[in-house]
């Protein structure tokens, strides 16, 4: 008999031989696929060479990176001249369309008006705005600087003192020339003080504004005496009594402040509001009889109350 031993070593190399014959077999089918695949890859790169080849001499063709290239902020686009101009035409169209003003321009405006204080003969203080129309002149409304008749039955009362506020000071005025308003939100309620000449841009103003429905319009005023404060808003209809309503905020103070229109024209003065209804304001149009007494004004330029901002 054969040791069981010999039989397993005999068994094993068998199967050693079998695998061996059968991956040669295997290996010597699958050559032509795989000579066949070699092929094709290299005939795949030779066709890329020749179209870079072919792209690089005949049509010019360069590489270009995938970063963008920003707008220098140094002058207009060489690549579209004409883009500045429509920009600036986009924003006229919102200007008048929307009723915008460049917010440089409203800070320049803002600086034309001061806060306005008056004290009477019972050490009673009222507050309000004055608007600055150059020479030491300016506009606000009477019932500020003026006692107003039926305003205290029992005793008489006077304005013993007028003062505006300019870079922190108080600087005394005096009352120059007034309506005949002997009542608050009356179309003769407006007044002309002077102080010293001042070191303040003066307002352009504008007599013939037509204030029709819905034209937008800028208020600044002395809110609840906390400093000059800007608001926006629209016309709403002229009244029997020559005042036009409007819908801008009308808190204490703002009577006497401007109301601007989109050229940033003086054209009114904001003077009253509807009881209980900070939002429904009543706003006197300017008109010359107001800047009679006011030297700078010329009655043939209307527009012009003295030299115009930019």
């Amino acid at each position: 008999m054969i040791p069981r031993r010999v039989l397993l070593l005999i068994s094993l190399f068998a199967s050693g031989a079998s695998c061996f014959l059968l991956g040669v077999l295997h290996a010597r089918r699958e050559a032509p696929t795989g000579a066949a695949s070699g092929a094709n890859v290299e005939a795949i790169r030779a066709e890329v060479r020749r179209e870079l080849q072919r792209n690089d001499i005949g049509d010019g063709v360069a590489p270009a990176g995938t970063a963008g290239v920003g707008r220098s902020n140094r002058g207009p686009n060489p690549r579209n001249p004409g883009r500045e101009k429509m920009v600036a035409e986009i924003k006229q169209e919102l200007t008048s369309e929307m009723g915008l003003l460049p917010l440089q321009l409203l800070r320049a405006r803002r600086s034309s008006f001061v806060e306005l204080y008056s004290t009477d003969n019972f050490d009673k203080t009222n507050y309000g705005t004055a608007g600055y129309l150059g020479h030491g002149y300016f506009i606000t409304v009477k019932h500020a600087v003026v006692a107003l008749n039926g305003e205290d039955d029992r005793q008489t009362r006077k304005i013993a003192a007028i003062k505006i506020v300019y870079s922190g000071k108080e600087i005394p005025a005096r009352l120059v020339d007034a309506g005949d308003a002997d009542v608050e939100v009356h179309n003769g309620d407006w007044a002309i003080i002077k102080t010293r000449d001042l070191d303040l841009p003066s307002l352009r103003v504008d007599t013939s504004f037509p204030y029709e429905f819905a034209d937008p319009i800028f208020r600044l005023g002395n809110d609840y005496s906390k400093g000059i404060i800007l608001s926006t808003g629209y016309v709403g209809q002229k009244t029997s009594n020559g005042l036009v309503t409007c819908l801008t905020d009308g808190h204490p103070g703002v009577s006497g402040g401007g109301v601007l229109d989109q050229s940033g024209d003086l054209v009114g003065i904001p003077i009253g509001r509807m009881q209980g209804d900070y939002r429904f304001s009543f706003i006197l149009p300017l008109r010359a009889e107001m800047l009679r007494k006011v030297p700078s004004f010329d009655q043939a330029e209307p527009r012009a109350v003295a030299a115009e901002l930019p």
